[in-house]
């Protein structure tokens, strides 16, 4: 059964222009120069069909202004379409603005109270989903605390949690997953997995690929307010990915800023699962591949390709691995003048689960810390999901042995097992 159908659906915006100069008028006057402005139509939504079946989870991933925060609005009624239909079958939650509603001067639980009443649950609903509530959102300490002495963080989780507890029969979310430290975004990501295998609907517009690539078994790609990708997760991801590598720096650079012209600079870095292909949701212990893509605008003799990956913790550079063409070979490589690409095969995965941070750097072999040719900061983005059950910094692979005192014998066992 169908829950959401978008038919057609435009939406067109009016952009007023600069106002003409005038000097020493009245307010009136100033009124009418205001409603004589020249004005232009921008159109954030053109034609845009889709439909999301009973329990689908349907990612939108885009540029900025490619029209992603429109559909939500438009899906959760905030703004009606300038053509188009929109049909929904059943009760619709958004969650958005997570904390909307708070008074500073209420304890946690009082908002508790008076949020899950706005977002549309009945008291009796409220009382028995409370403690469920207080111990996702990890606060149970501070409950009975006004929200105004609430950190940050924790005024997200309270709110994250409250609404994570609808139980609405289409879901949207638009980038809340990001609230709180790395331990509770697991947690929210559980969450929407569990609503998933309850089988509610649900759409999730981000920017956060790995999230979406994670969460989502269909995304569609928006660019320029239209549709130019609908298909299975990882091929849109992909396709969306290989569309940003292509733009020139043209696209990508303000023209009034200078850019530093380099003799090699890093281009890209993908990761590609045991199949070969990419992703940017991998598993600890498992083959992965990594690549670093560069291009060369002089000769760089004695070269090395470096790989970093930082385990993320509460938002900071935690254990950390690095994959290297190295140091000990008896010569570098030797870059010549085009693009190139560089390939890490890793048989078994260290890196613990959560979120990881990779980028590549192309240096000279004798280079002091800092001096690389080019480097691109965070250019990926990973979720690594659990593997072997191990504890520690990182995952060791390994094989261990069994003996029988009786025969001798020795049985052989490897970690992933």
């Amino acid at each position: 059964m169908t829950d959401l159908i978008v038919e057609h659906i435009s939406k067109r915006y009016r952009v007023t222009g600069a106002a003409p100069a005038h000097q020493g008028t009245t307010p009136v006057h100033a009124l009418l120069h205001r409603l004589r402005r020249p004005s232009t139509e921008f159109w954030a939504l053109r034609d845009v069909s889709f439909r999301v079946e009973r329990g689908e989870t349907l990612g939108i991933i885009g540029d900025n202004g490619a029209g992603k925060s429109t559909i939500l609005k438009l899906l959760s009624r905030v703004t009606s379409p300038t053509g188009g239909q929109i049909t929904v079958r059943g009760r619709m939650a958004a969650l958005i603005e997570v904390g909307s509603g708070f008074h500073p001067e209420l304890t946690g639980r009082e908002n508790v109270l008076l949020s899950g009443s706005i977002l549309g649950m009945r008291r009796r609903e409220i009382s028995d989903k409370l403690e469920r509530i207080i111990d996702f959102a990890g606060v149970r300490d501070f409950i009975d605390t006004p929200v105004k002495r609430y950190s940050s963080g924790m005024f997200l989780r309270l709110g994250f949690s409250i609404a994570a507890h609808l139980e609405p029969d289409i879901l949207l979310l638009d980038e809340v997953l990001a609230v709180g430290d790395a331990e509770f975004q697991a947690k929210c990501l559980e969450r929407v997995d569990e609503l998933h295998r309850l089988g509610r609907t649900i759409v999730f517009i981000s920017h956060d690929l790995a999230a979406v690539e994670r969460l989502c078994r269909r995304v569609l790609l928006l660019h320029k307010g239209k549709v130019l990708a609908d298909g299975p997760a990882r091929e849109v991801i992909h396709t969306y990915s290989e569309m940003v590598r292509a733009r020139t720096p043209a696209e990508v650079t303000p023209p009034e800023e200078t850019v530093e012209v380099r003799d090699a600079q890093v281009t890209a870095v993908e990761c590609l699962d045991a199949a070969g292909r990419p992703t940017s949701v991998v598993r600890t212990g498992e083959r992965t591949t990594f690549r670093v893509h560069y291009d060369v605008t002089n000769e760089v003799p004695d070269a090395r390709i470096d790989l970093y990956a930082f385990t993320m913790l509460d938002g900071r550079h935690g254990p950390w691995c690095h994959l290297t063409t190295g140091d000990n070979a008896e010569c570098g490589l030797h870059l010549r003048p085009g693009p190139g690409v560089v390939e890490f095969s890793v048989n078994e995965l260290v890196i613990l689960p959560g979120e990881c941070k990779v980028w590549g750097e192309v240096t000279q072999r004798g280079a002091k810390e800092g001096e690389a040719v080019d480097w691109q900061h965070e250019s990926l983005t990973l979720t690594v999901e659990p593997g072997p059950a191990v504890r520690g910094t990182f995952y060791l692979p390994h094989r261990w042995r069994l003996g029988d005192p009786a025969s001798g014998a020795m049985k052989t066992h490897d970690s992933t097992v």
